[in-house]
């Protein structure tokens, strides 16, 4: 058998352990040779090839990135795209594909399985979280590690100037890394996407937080909006699955509380640092028990699967259940660190 990988999407920490966990297992175990397609969906749309094996796979595992190249490329969108797909794949008699990516990498791979017959299994991307019928996702926990740090960091030149930080992180509709970095590294207030935000109650805790003498932390994710308003957008454009550019909320937002209260405030935008360098023990460990997984799932036929994570263990899950939906911050448990505000 013949086996296509490729990744999709944005980048993320822990895809060339998921690579190299395939490649390991299935050329070792079941005698499997692998092609890597180039940059996410542009790969097998495009022709555009190269050769994995066991050399090329050594030396990969705490690498971030991804050794083949990603993009935000939808064969849907292209002329004669799923057509182009299915002859390139003939070309290099690939007999299955392993797909890595996010709701979007995967909603093609669930529609080009489901429409055409394409052979795929799905592996869960994306530090952001927000896949349904997976625990966590791989990327999301050096995301929050990342952001974290940052906060931590923050924290002491926002006592010294005595001014307020806003800390803008990712996360377009869901807000787990906000959540998450936001309790670990003490902030005093945590907007996410899936409740919109009061500005006059934020600056009531900026101002509370002053007359504790302290200089308050506000992170916010890059999708939060305020009650009645809209996500700031970084311009109009739009990615060939209809997304548009976020940015600018923590530039706003630091501007509204300097306003109003009169306080300096200063915005920190952590962007695609994010994503970037070496990944946690934890997102090598589940990554390559993902490759494990997906390739068992290849050798047993079972297309049309993704592979997910159930408390510890991991198990095959429909892909087009898993890209249904996204998976938001559910509002109790947002509710439980509200404690901690102003």
């Amino acid at each position: 058998m013949r086996v296509g990988v490729l990744t999709g999407g944005g980048d993320c920490p822990g895809l060339n352990a998921v690579i190299r966990a395939v490649v390991r297992k299935g050329v070792q175990e079941y005698g499997y040779g692998f092609v890597g397609f180039r940059d996410g969906w542009r790969g097998p749309l495009e022709g555009d090839a190269v050769p994995l094996d066991i050399p090329a796979v050594r030396g990969i595992l705490p690498r971030g990135g991804t050794i083949i190249g990603s993009s935000r490329t939808n064969p849907f969108q292209a002329e004669n795209g799923v057509r182009r797909v299915k002859e390139n794949l003939a070309k290099y008699e690939v007999d299955a594909l392993i797909t890595i990516g996010g709701e979007d990498t995967l909603g093609v791979a669930a529609r080009l399985g489901a429409e055409c017959g394409v052979p795929c299994v799905g592996v869960p991307k994306t530090i952001d979280n927000d896949l349904s019928a997976t625990d966590y996702t791989f990327g999301f926990d050096t995301a929050v590690g990342i952001a974290t740090e940052a906060i931590d960091r923050l924290h002491t030149t926002a006592e010294s100037h005595m001014r307020v930080l806003v800390v803008e992180v990712m996360g377009r509709h869901a807000g787990w890394i906000a959540l998450h970095s936001g309790l670990a590294g003490g902030a005093n207030v945590i907007l996410i996407p899936e409740q919109p935000f009061d500005l006059d109650r934020v600056c009531a805790w900026v101002t509370s937080r002053f007359k504790a003498s302290y200089a308050p932390i506000v992170v916010v994710a890059e999708g939060a909006v305020p009650k009645g308003g809209a996500m700031v957008l970084k311009d109009g454009s739009t990615d060939s699955f209809g997304h548009v550019r976020l940015s600018g909320v923590g530039e706003w937002l630091a501007a509204e509380i300097e306003r109003r209260t009169g306080k300096e405030a200063r915005t920190t935008v952590l962007g695609h640092v994010q994503r970037g360098g070496t990944p946690s023990a934890f997102d090598r460990w589940l990554a390559t028990r993902f490759g494990l997984h997906a390739i068992d799932a290849v050798r047993d036929g079972d297309f049309g699967a993704m592979v997910a994570l159930r408390g510890t263990d991991v198990v095959r899950v429909p892909v087009a259940e898993a890209t249904a939906r996204l998976k938001t911050v559910d509002p109790a448990l947002y509710a439980e660190v509200g404690v901690f505000f102003g």
